[in-house]
C-alpha cells in the first residue's frame, strides 16, 4: 500500500485540496492501485499547497501545488514512486524553504496524521507530559522560568513568572485558559498548530495544569475557525478515552480535563480579560487591572492565561530541558519565533526560526520579495494596531527588544507586505475604523477617539487644514495611547504615527485622495 498525504488544513482546502483527495482516491480505483490517504496538516508552506506528499523508499516526495486537474498526470508520471513532473518538488525536508529553518513548535506540524495518537506518540509526542509527572510542581514552573520562553500572544511576558504566581496562590480551583482567539490580520499559526498538531497543545494544558494545581482547562477558539474546533474537539476525545486527559492522567494521581468556549467574533476578545469575561457568558468587554487574572481570573480563581503558541512550546522544553531552548534566540529574546509571512508576498506561510533573523532575509530570502514583483514600501509587523516600517528598516533584527528599539512590535509574529502601490494615509485611516468597529466601548478614548481619529483622517486626505488636522491627529494620538483602558486604544496610534512618521508624503496636501 502507497501512502499519499493531501493536507486538511483550512488553508490547502480553501485552494481545493478537498477535490485533490477524492481525485486522488478515485484515480487510484480507477487504476486498481492501493493507497491509502492521510490528511495531514499543512507544512506552513501555504504558495505550494496543495502540497501533495508521497511516502516512498526515498522519503516523503513532494509535489506542489496541484490541483484536481494534474491528478491524472501525476499518476501517469508515476508520482507513487516518485517520478519526475513539472510539479515535482523533491524529498520534502530537503525543499530549501522548510530545510532553512529552526522547527520546534511546528516540528510536527505538517508530518502527522493530526488525530493519531500513535503517530504523535511516534514522533516524540507525550515525552515532555511524562516528565513532568515525574516532577515536583516547582521544578516544572523552574523549568520553564529557566528556559526563558515568553508569551507568543503578543506580550512577551515570562510565561515562568505567570506560572509561578498562579502557583503561590491558595485557591480550592485554578483555571488555564489558551487564548485562540487568533484575530490579527495576517496570523494563522494558532490555527494551523490546532488543525495540524492538536495533541501538542492539550500536552501543553496538561503540563500547566500539573504545575499550578489545575484541574481544569479552557480553550477559547474563535467562531471564525470552524475546523480547528472541530478537530479540537475530536482531539480531546481521543486523548480522553486513551487516558492522558481525565481523572488519572497516564495513570498518574493528576487529573486534568479541557472544554471548548467558541467565541462570539469580537476582536477585543483576544485581550484576556475580555475573554474571560466572554468565557463566563457575560458581554466581552474589558477588566480593570488590578486583580491580575494570575490572583483573580476565571470566575474570580488564579488563572494560567497563554496563547496557543506559547503552550505549544511547553512540552518541548520539558522534554529537551531549558537549556536546549533558551540555547537559541538572541538577548532576552530566546527560543523560536513562528513568522507568519501575509499580504503581498510571493511565498507566504510559515517560517520557526530562532530570534535574530532579520526582517530583510525573511521577506526576500523565504518570502521571494512581493507577489507583484513591485518593490516593498511598508511592512506591518504584530497586527493591525503593529508599527509601518519602511523598507530602510529592513535590516532589523526580528527579536523583542530590536523591534521595540525601532518603535515597533513583535506581536504574534505576523508580517504584512505592502508593494509601492500602498497609500500610508488609508492604511492610517484603516487602523482608526478598525478600532472603532472592534472597540468595546468601556472606555472613552478609545470609543470616541477612534472615530474622531477616522474623521480626521479623511479631512488630511480630502486636503481639508492639512497640516492643522495633523497636529489633531498627533493630540488625539496621545490621548488614546495614555487614556485607553487596554491595548485595542492604546496601541492603535502605533501604526497611524509610524505611518506619519515613515511616509511623511501620503499625509501632505493632497486633491482627491491622490497621492
Amino acid at each position: 500500500m502507497t501512502i499519499v498525504y493531501v493536507p486538511g488544513d483550512s488553508a490547502a482546502r480553501s485552494v481545493g485540496s478537498d477535490a485533490v483527495a477524492d481525485s486522488i482516491a478515485l484515480e487510484a480505483l480507477t487504476r486498481g492501485l492501493d493507497i491509502q490517504i492521510i490528511r495531514n496538516g499543512s507544512r506552513g508552506a501555504l504558495w505550494l499547497e496543495t502540497l501533495v506528499e508521497v511516502l516512498t523508499d526515498s522519503g516523503r516526495i513532494a509535489y506542489g501545488p496541484v490541483s484536481s486537474s494534474d491528478v491524472t498526470s501525476l499518476f501517469d508520471a508515476n508520482f507513487m514512486n516518485g517520478g519526475p513532473h513539472a510539479l515535482f518538488q523533491g524529498v520534502t525536508d530537503e525543499i530549501d524553504w522548510l530545510a532553512k529553518q529552526d522547527r520546534i513548535t511546528f516540528k510536527r506540524v505538517g508530518i502527522i496524521d493530526p488525530l493519531s495518537i500513535l503517530d504523535y506518540e511516534a514522533h516524540g509526542g507525550l515525552v515532555g507530559l511524562r516528565t513532568a509527572i515525574g516532577m515536583t510542581a516547582d521544578e516544572i514552573v523552574e523549568q520553564v522560568t529557566q528556559s526563558g520562553l515568553r508569551g507568543r500572544g503578543g506580550a512577551g511576558f515570562p510565561a515562568g513568572i505567570k506560572w509561578r504566581t498562579v502557583l503561590n496562590t491558595s485557591a480550592e480551583k485554578k483555571y488555564i485558559c489558551c487564548n485562540a482567539d487568533e484575530g490579527d490580520s495576517g496570523t494563522f499559526a494558532d490555527r494551523m498548530v490546532m488543525e495540524g498538531d492538536p495533541f501538542m497543545l492539550l500536552e501543553g494544558m496538561t503540563i500547566a495544569g500539573i504545575a499550578v494545581g489545575a484541574v481544569e482547562g479552557v480553550i477559547y477558539i474563535r467562531s471564525e475557525y470552524p475546523d480547528a474546533i472541530a478537530v479540537m474537539n475530536k482531539a480531546i476525545a481521543i486523548a480522553s478515552k486513551f487516558g492522558w486527559l481525565g481523572k488519572n492522567v497516564l495513570g498518574s494521581s493528576h487529573e486534568f480535563t479541557i472544554r471548548i468556549r467558541t467565541g462570539g467574533g469580537s476582536y477585543v476578545c483576544g485581550e484576556e480579560t475580555a475573554m474571560l469575561e466572554s468565557i463566563e457568558g457575560k458581554r466581552g468587554v474589558v477588566r480593570s487591572k488590578p486583580p491580575l487574572p494570575a490572583i483573580e481570573g476565571l470566575f474570580g480563581k488564579p488563572t494560567v492565561i497563554n496563547n496557543v503558541l506559547t503552550l505549544a512550546t511547553i512540552p518541548a522544553v520539558l522534554a529537551d530541558g531549558a537549556d536546549a531552548y533558551k540555547a537559541r534566540g538572541v538577548g532576552r529574546s530566546v527560543g523560536t519565533q513562528v513568522f507568519q509571512l501575509g499580504g503581498n508576498i510571493a511565498r507566504g506561510g510559515i517560517v520557526e526560526l530562532a530570534f535574530g533573523i532579520t526582517l530583510n532575509a525573511l521577506i526576500n530570502n523565504f518570502g521571494d520579495g512581493t507577489f507583484t514583483g513591485s518593490p516593498v514600501r511598508a511592512v506591518q509587523i504584530g497586527g493591525p494596531l503593529g508599527a509601518y516600517l519602511p523598507l530602510s528598516s529592513s535590516d532589523i533584527s526580528m527579536d523583542y527588544e530590536s523591534l521595540l528599539s525601532a518603535g515597533g512590535m513583535l506581536g504574534h509574529g505576523g508580517i504584512v507586505v505592502f508593494d509601492e502601490s500602498v497609500d500610508m494615509a488609508i492604511q492610517a485611516k484603516f487602523a482608526m475604523e478598525f478600532c472603532a468597529f472592534e472597540s468595546c466601548g468601556k472606555c472613552t478614548p478609545c470609543r470616541l477617539g477612534s472615530t474622531r481619529g477616522a474623521e480626521t483622517i479623511t479631512k488630511i486626505i480630502d486636503g481639508v487644514d492639512v497640516e492643522g488636522n495633523k497636529r489633531l491627529l498627533l493630540d488625539l494620538c496621545e490621548v488614546m495611547t495614555d487614556g485607553s483602558l487596554c491595548a485595542m486604544g492604546g496601541l492603535t496610534p502605533l501604526p497611524v504615527k509610524s505611518a506619519m512618521l515613515h511616509f511623511p508624503e501620503d499625509f501632505d496636501s493632497r486633491n482627491g485622495g491622490v497621492r
